[in-house]
């Protein structure tokens, strides 16, 4: 099941042994699409302290509720290695959680590979910090954040152009429910395609502008206009996702 990504915000996130706090982002691994964290307030519990949960450690999700469950316990989280809101997520600090809870750094897996996209990645680190710099041992300095983990809030709303010029703009993300790969990045062509969406694989990604906040895809105007149509108002089906990969000829998702 494909869920989507700004509709996890919010919902309340529970330990074995009661309500921890809620979602306030996901945070994904830019060569892979793989979503590595979701960013968790503790409100009131462990203020002020944010803490990161991996999707492996995820139980179950109550949709009508809104309820994320762990198979963690309260005692878990409060002891875990500390990450703090106005501190980078360095690679050191995803290290130090890897190692308590016993998580794999490797689940999920990726269906893109490490040369999926070919570009210069310098956003911001997440949780903030200055601009990111190519350096020999980037992100092993608490202090620097991992150059490859980004927010899921900060790409939304990034100008989405084809090969021949802009379509529109990232609206929201598609997420797989069992490897939390990225499938699909929703794109609302409002501004020159009125009353469209369409859904846009990581593999149509060619570079990604983090000062310019834009995506850039192989793909050109008209075979976004010709592809499948898409009604957001009901269920992506792997017959859609076959036509839909027909069309731009990408890999598939292992249907």
């Amino acid at each position: 099941m494909l869920l989507v990504g700004a509709a996890l915000k919010d919902y309340a996130v529970e330990a074995r042994d009661g309500k921890i706090g809620s979602v306030t982002d996901l945070l994904f691994e830019d060569t892979t699409w793989q979503i590595r964290w979701l960013v968790v307030d503790t409100g009131t519990w462990l203020s002020p302290r944010k803490v990161l949960l991996h999707p492996s450690a995820l139980d179950r999700i109550d949709y009508e509720k809104q309820v994320l469950s762990f198979d963690l316990s309260k005692e878990q989280i409060e002891a875990s290695p500390e990450i703090f809101e106005h501190q980078p997520v360095s690679e050191q600090m995803e290290n130090s959680l890897y190692d308590y809870y016993g998580w794999d750094p490797a689940w999920g897996g990726s269906y893109f590979g490490s040369g999926a996209i070919a570009s210069p990645f310098a956003s911001p680190p997440y949780f903030g910090g200055s601009t990111v710099r190519e350096a020999e041992g980037f992100g092993r300095d608490h202090k620097k954040g991992d150059r490859h983990l980004r927010s899921l809030s900060e790409v939304k709303g990034y100008h989405i152009l084809a090969s021949d010029g802009e379509i529109g703009h990232v609206e929201n993300f598609l997420i797989d429910d069992v490897s939390w790969g990225i499938h699909y990045l929703i794109v609302d062509t409002s501004n020159w395609w009125v009353g469209q969406h369409v859904l846009v694989s990581p593999y149509a990604v060619r570079t990604i502008d983090w000062s310019e906040s834009q995506v850039a895809l192989d793909v050109d105007r008209a075979q976004v206009k010709s592809s499948p149509k898409w009604d957001p108002l009901t269920m992506i089906d792997a017959d859609y996702q076959k036509r839909l990969h027909s069309h731009y000829r990408w890999p598939g998702y292992g249907w």
